[in-house]
């Protein structure tokens, strides 16, 4: 009865220890308070470009990207989609929001949300409008 557990659990044990070992995706630079643009390229790379430095937080260096993108439009460009990095984490500013994610194989999550006149929030400070 012990034996077919102990064969599962080692079996176990080596799945989730190969699974440790496969490699990862691309990492964001780690460096403290720098705020980068990112230019992916083919097969899970990419150029970091450095926007700013001493950043105080991932919601300030989505808004210089922001205002990057912007100014970009203004000049002509037709991209509406942009990507950054923050000390570790991917910045994705998409029309509906600015997402993050640890790694461009992650699920990104809602980081800022755009409020009806364009501006950026924390999701959840500007209260919803009634609907009629």
């Amino acid at each position: 009865m012990k034996t077919p557990f102990l064969i599962l659990a080692a079996a176990a044990a080596v799945s989730i220890g190969l699974a440790g070992c496969s490699k990862p995706g691309l990492e964001a630079p780690f460096d403290k308070g720098v705020c980068f643009q990112f230019v992916p390229s083919g097969d899970n790379a990419g150029k970091f470009n450095k926007i700013s430095e001493k950043v105080p937080s991932l919601e300030y260096c989505a808004a210089y990207l922001e205002g990057m993108r912007q100014r970009f439009l203004r000049l002509g460009g037709n991209r509406t989609q942009m990507m950054g990095a923050y000390q570790g984490q991917f910045i994705f500013l998409e029309p509906r929001g600015i997402f993050t994610a640890p790694n461009l194989k992650a699920r990104p999550y809602l980081a800022l949300v755009r409020t009806g006149d364009g501006r950026l929030a924390v999701p959840g400070a500007v209260p919803e409008q009634p609907q009629n």
